[in-house]
């Protein structure tokens, strides 16, 4: 079998060079690159990653590009349960799956970050997470370097298709089942982290129904944290008769607040994280089927790299009222 030693001798050149452009470097003149092209075509020469594809009979390797959670362990839930749906749904489509963390890559240049999912093999990358902020992944998919599939986020090219649940009428529908059941005139609603685009079309959602109701809305950002969303509360809830919170964590925190400052006041959330079940108090919500949303994501993204072109597809939701029995087997 020939080595990438065997490539670098034939060339002349080291095996770091090889490697560079094996992997795409920037920095290599292109009559290196030529000549060692050529010595690789006319030996046959397989890289590492590219054989273990080959041989696994896999229609292609797929990074899963996933933001951990840094203030709380719910929006690891939400991400578990994006793997679980990714990986079965793999299996059943013979594709090879890895996992890569947001960290990992955060630092790194748009070359930097296509250098080093090509030295992985990484032919397609679904994307968890993306805000406003990630400026290296936003030219990553405007370069076609890569199939992508963005999970709640709004990039549509040929290259690049998005899965998400209609998050605008979501937040309209809940917020009006919730204001409707207990007739509230003034809304307190706590908003997620700014640079998220989710956080955007919900408070869309949340204005467009006050407006139409005309009922008072207090806009505060909760950051997505349990904690700053249970300050909100203590400082705002009392002069207003509802609380909508942009995700069941923030309105788990509300809730808190509420019980400790001994007033009512409905709440309702979005998610339908499994930790709503114990917070001992039932709170509508919207319900997102996170594993089914990836297995989507991830049928997409077969087809873009079976040429198939980009496009929004808009996932299903459900309205529910978490509690304890919800979620015990």
């Amino acid at each position: 079998m020939v080595s990438i030693k065997d490539v670098a001798k034939e060339a002349g050149v080291a095996i770091s060079t090889v490697s560079k452009v094996l992997n795409n470097y920037p920095n290599v003149s292109e009559a290196t690159r030529k000549k060692v092209n050529e010595v690789v075509d006319r030996l046959g020469f397989v890289p590492n990653t590219v054989a273990a594809t080959l041989s696994s009979k896999k229609a292609g390797r797929v990074a899963l590009l996933i933001r951990l959670g840094q203030r709380s362990n719910s929006r690891d839930e939400i991400n578990m349960q994006y793997i679980s749906g990714a990986v079965h749904k793999a299996k059943e489509l013979q594709m090879d799956v890895i996992t890569v963390f947001m960290s990992m890559i955060e630092d790194m240049t748009v070359a930097e970050v296509t250098n080093y999912f090509v030295s992985q093999g990484i032919k397609g990358l679904i994307i968890y997470g993306m805000t406003t902020k990630d400026k290296a992944l936003h030219k990553l998919i405007e370069s076609g370097n890569f199939k992508i599939v963005v999970v709640d986020a709004p990039m549509v090219n040929e290259t690049t298709s998005s899965v998400s649940v209609d998050q605008a009428k979501a937040q309209y529908d809940i917020a009006k089942k919730t204001i409707t059941e207990n007739k509230s005139k003034k809304v307190l609603y706590i908003s997620g982290d700014e640079y998220g685009y989710v956080t955007g079309e919900r408070l869309e959602g949340i204005k467009k129904l006050c407006d139409e109701k005309k009922l008072k809305l207090t806009v505060k950002n909760g950051k997505f944290s349990e904690l700053t969303a249970r300050e909100i509360t203590m400082k705002f809830a009392k002069n207003n008769d509802i609380v909508v919170c942009a995700s069941d964590l923030m309105a788990i925190g509300a809730m808190k607040a509420l019980i400790d400052m001994d007033i009512f006041r409905p709440v309702c959330g979005f998610d339908g994280i499994m930790l709503m079940g114990y917070v001992g108090k039932q709170m509508n919500t919207v319900k997102q089927d996170f594993a089914d949303i990836s297995g989507i994501a991830l049928e997409e993204l077969a087809g873009l790299m079976n040429g198939e072109k980009g496009r929004k597809i808009v996932a299903s939701h459900e309205f529910v009222r978490m509690k304890y029995e919800d979620i015990i087997y």
